[in-house]
């Protein structure tokens, strides 16, 4: 193909946009669907937190109140440990030699 056979790009995109609405038109209208549970897994809602029960977005459960009563039961950390998980956590990117 010499140069003078190439089409100009203005015509190419001219092509492709072409291409696309006869497919759009050949494609038969898509209505959403919910997915069975018997064919999958459905997605459960995220675990609540504290900042959800304060908005006024949840209503506390028997979990959150023992999980809370956990917490403050829980031993205080020392300086030392803190630091040691702080070194050992990879951070965002996973990495050890780069600690949040």
């Amino acid at each position: 193909m010499t140069h003078q056979d190439m089409p100009t790009e203005g015509s190419f995109n001219k092509l492709i946009d072409e291409q696309l609405e006869l497919a759009a038109v050949n494609l038969p209208a898509l209505t959403p669907v919910h997915p069975s549970p018997v064919d999958h897994e459905e997605l459960k809602a995220a675990h609540a937190n504290i900042e959800d029960l304060l908005l006024g977005h949840t209503e506390v459960t028997p979990e959150m109140l023992e999980e809370m009563a956990a917490l403050q039961d829980a031993p205080q950390l020392s300086e030392e440990e803190l630091a040691r998980q702080a070194l050992a956590h990879g951070g965002a990117d996973n990495d050890p030699a780069t600690p949040e």
